[in-house]
């Protein structure tokens, strides 16, 4: 007979143990979110931006192998910048021509790309989108160059070229100091 009342006594008692574990566990778990919801909010580390002096006067090419040779730029916020784009390569601008569009923090760059392959007839500069652009230089062919200036507040930007296909690897960022 104490067999019969040991038995239930037991699973409830482990039954109350493992409830109680859950509850921990889920506020432990909570806690962990939490902590990493505000390390990603709060810090957004650029690799090598060490290494980049500050200068808010740039000149940037453009190649015949859809590249930048520069992907990461450092000025100071408030101030003018003065970027210079060249088109080092010999393709023709039909068919590789490159620009760079300075974007606003947060415009989601395959979007902005779609936009921009449809706009062929503003050199792939989507009226539609002018709000999320800081500035562009021209659609540019071998041999040619453009200049733009323009100011940033502190932050980080993304550029690209909207050349329909060379966004996803000609692109790069600035950061205003």
């Amino acid at each position: 007979m104490k067999k019969l009342f040991i038995i239930p006594a037991l699973a409830l008692a482990i039954s109350f143990a493992s409830c109680g574990g859950n509850t921990t566990s889920s506020t432990t778990d909570n806690q962990n979110a939490t902590e990493e919801t505000v390390v990603t909010e709060t810090a957004e580390t650029i690799p090598g931006l060490e290494n980049v002096t500050i200068s808010n006067t740039w000149t940037v090419e453009g190649n015949d192998q859809m590249k930048f040779n520069t992907q990461l730029i450092r000025v100071k916020a408030g101030e003018d910048v003065v970027l210079t784009l060249k088109n080092t390569g010999t393709m023709p601008k039909e068919s590789m021509g490159h620009n760079l569009v300075v974007l606003t923090p947060g415009v989601d760059l395959a979007t902005f790309g779609g936009e921009a392959a449809a706009a062929a007839a503003n050199e792939y500069i989507p009226q539609s989108s002018l709000s999320s652009i800081i500035a562009h230089t021209k659609l540019l062919g071998p041999g040619e160059e453009d200049k733009i200036t323009f100011k940033l507040d502190k932050g980080t930007y993304d550029y690209i070229c909207s050349f329909p296909g060379h966004y996803g690897v000609m692109q790069g960022k600035i950061v205003a100091e």
